[in-house]
């Protein structure tokens, strides 16, 4: 199989300089390349020619973890919990998720990645789970817990491809987000939850691979069914 060509999504942050940067944590990367693929980061702010140019060489985009989506982007009242936006990411995020899935080039979503592709495709987003989801758990395990703590099992639906992918039907998993799934996206199809009801990932049904999950398998690497997630996201990005 050749060495496919995994874009990641960025984020803007500053050096210790001060000067401004694009960044992503190193352990999406290692993932990727243990699994077989070469990743690219995406920068935000391209000309949407350079944008088109890249994604054309591109087998698949990996969407990555990071600050919260806009709320307005899925209709809702802004939220005092709502933190780290970047409407340029966001703009990004959307418009890619969304050729993505017209295109039928592979993708994978990671946390904030699983929300904005449900906001791209037309779904919407609890603001704050402890606050707006009914006997929620706690789901933030961050910043005091190390980002391989396995907070919560997750219940996947069985015959996903999903739970193909990781060869159960359950699994423990990290949990670092405080926002959640409220409406799924029409065309989406629900293949995780948290025991609490909260949707931990979903699937495109009828993509070559269209999937997401609400945890961080990058983080989780010493697990062989997460290793296997980057391993089959990579081999049907190779068959492009």
């Amino acid at each position: 199989m050749r060495t496919p060509l995994i874009g990641l999504t960025t984020y803007r942050s500053l050096n210790q300089q001060g000067y401004p940067q694009f960044s992503q944590s190193e352990a999406y990367t290692s993932a990727l390349a243990q699994a077989g693929a070469c990743p690219v980061m995406i920068p935000l702010g391209l000309p949407e020619a350079a944008l088109q140019a890249l994604l054309a060489r591109l087998d698949g985009v990996l969407f990555t973890g990071g600050g919260d989506v806009d709320p307005e982007r899925y209709g809702n009242p802004q939220h005092p919990l709502v933190a780290g936006v970047d409407s340029d990411r966001d703009q990004l995020e959307i418009d890619l998720a969304q050729q993505l899935a017209r295109s039928g080039k592979p993708f994978l979503g990671i946390c904030r990645g699983l929300q904005v592709i449900n906001v791209a495709l037309g779904g919407s987003l609890y603001e704050d789970l402890l606050e707006q989801h009914p006997n929620s758990l706690k789901h933030q395990f961050y910043p005091d817990w190390p980002r391989q703590h396995l907070a919560h099992a997750v219940q996947v639906e069985p015959g996903s491809r999903l739970a193909e992918i990781l060869g159960a039907s359950n699994a423990q998993v990290n949990s670092l987000h405080h926002q959640g799934i409220q409406r799924l996206a029409a065309g989406l199809s629900l293949t995780a939850r948290a025991p609490d009801g909260v949707i931990e990932a979903f699937e495109m049904p009828g993509h070559p691979f269209g999937l997401a999950v609400q945890w961080h398998p990058e983080n989780l690497q010493d697990h062989a069914p997460m290793r296997a997630l980057f391993q089959a996201f990579v081999g049907a990005a190779g068959e492009v």
